[in-house]
C-alpha cells in the first residue's frame, strides 16, 4: 500500500513523496532519495518501495528543487533544477526524518530506526547527513553512490563562473538543463562539509555500498577510495549491474541486477536489526 504526501516548506517549495507501508510488523523506517536528474516516480522507485516494504515503512520523495512538478513524471520547474544546491537537498532529508520522527506524515510510521537508501547524487546526500546526524541515522545504503559532489565538467563551471550559468543535457527528455553559479558556490561554501572521502574515516555508522560491475568507472574508483578510507564500509558488487541495475523509465519490469540489489539491501538492513 502505497500514501501519497505533500509537505509545504515554503510558499513555492513542496515535499511530494509516498509511504509504502510495511506489509510485516514494521521495525523501522527507509527514506529513499532519489539522485541527479532523478525523481521519486522514475523507473525503479516505485517497484523498490513496494519490494522494500517486507518488515519496513519505505518513504520515497522527490528533492523539492528538483525540476519535476506537479503531474510528478516531467521536468516542468526547471528553474528550480538550476538551483538545486546539496544544501537544498539536505534541508529536504532533514524536513521528510522530521515528518517521520513527529508523525507529520498521512500515515503512522515505525521511527525507532530510521535508514537512509540513496541511488548516486541520492547516496551523497545521505551520507554526508548521516555524517552530520550520526545519532539519528542507523544505517545508509549507497545504490551507485556517488562520493565526490563535483559532477560537472570543467567546461560547465567555466560558463557557469563567467556567465552565472550553464546546462547539462537530459539525453532522455531532450532538454537542456540549467545549471546556476549558486550550486558551485555552494559546494566551495561548504567543501570541507561535503567531503564524503575525508569525512567518512570517521564514520561509524554501518554503510554499505551496493554497485553494478558495469557503472560508471569514477564511481568504482570513488567506492574503491571510499572504502580504503574507511574498511568497515562493505562494498557489494552485482554482476552485470549498470547504473540504474539495467532498470529503465518508464518501467518495464525487474532485472536480475535489480532484485540482486533489492536482496543485499534488506540482507544489510534485517543483518542490523537482528
Amino acid at each position: 500500500m502505497s500514501i501519497p504526501f505533500q509537505i509545504r516548506m515554503e510558499e513555492n517549495r513542496l515535499l511530494r513523496g509516498n509511504v509504502y507501508v510495511s506489509k510485516n510488523p514494521s521495525k523501522g523506517t527507509l527514506i529513499v532519495c532519489h539522485g541527479f536528474k532523478g525523481f521519486k516516480d522514475w523507473g525503479m522507485f516505485s517497484y523498490i518501495g513496494k519490494a522494500l516494504a517486507d518488515n519496513l515503512d519505505v518513504v520515497t520523495f522527490n528533492f523539492s528543487y528538483n525540476g519535476v512538478g506537479e503531474n510528478l513524471l516531467d521536468f516542468t520547474e526547471l528553474d528550480k533544477f538550476a538551483q538545486n544546491t546539496y544544501a537544498r537537498e539536505l534541508e529536504d532529508l532533514d524536513i521528510i526524518v522530521d515528518a517521520v520522527q513527529n508523525s507529520k506524515l498521512p500515515i503512522e510510521v515505525n521511527s525507532s530506526f530510521l535508514y537512509l537508501l540513496g541511488h548516486s547524487r541520492g547516496a551523497g546526500v545521505c551520507l554526508i547527513y548521516s555524517f552530520d546526524h550520526p545519532e539519528a541515522v542507523q544505517a545508509v545504503v549507497s545504490w551507485n553512490g556517488i562520493t565526490n559532489v563535483d559532477l560537472f565538467t570543467r567546461e560547465q563551471k567555466e560558463e557557469m563562473k563567467q556567465t552565472g550559468s550553464s546546462f547539462v543535457y537530459n539525453a532522455r527528455t531532450k532538454q537542456q538543463m540549467p545549471l546556476n553559479v549558486e550550486i558551485l558556490d555552494d559546494m566551495e561554501e561548504n567543501k570541507d562539509k561535503y567531503n564524503i572521502l575525508e569525512r567518512a574515516k570517521s564514520s561509524r555508522t554501518p554503510i554499505v555500498l551496493i554497485q553494478g560491475t558495469k557503472d560508471h568507472d569514477r564511481l568504482i574508483k570513488g567506492s574503491q577510495q571510499l572504502v580504503q578510507n574507511n574498511p568497515d564500509i562493505k562494498w557489494i558488487h552485482i554482476l552485470e549491474g549498470n547504473h540504474t541495475f539495467n532498470a529503465v523509465h518508464p518501467f518495464q519490469g525487474t532485472t536480475k541486477p535489480l532484485e540482486q540489489a533489492i536482496l543485499e539491501t534488506k540482507k544489510f538492513i534485517n543483518d542490523i536489526i537482528d
